[in-house]
């Protein structure tokens, strides 16, 4: 099987942002973000990779 990897991760990319899409404006970011992430999770999850993700809060 051929793979894009770069191409994986603009979908995972686009589902957290698909996601969080419907709270913008409704003043709940926390919401917001958990949203993004449990898309991304998801997303992630459903790759066939192994590895490690390193992440941390912009703030």
């Amino acid at each position: 099987m051929d793979r894009n990897l770069a191409l994986e991760m603009v979908r995972v990319t686009e589902a957290a942002a698909l996601s969080c899409a419907r709270l913008m404006g409704m003043g709940d970011a926390n919401a917001a973000d958990q949203a993004a992430v449990d898309a991304m999770r998801r997303a992630l999850n459903s790759m066939s990779i192994e590895g490690t993700v390193v992440i941390g809060e912009g703030e």
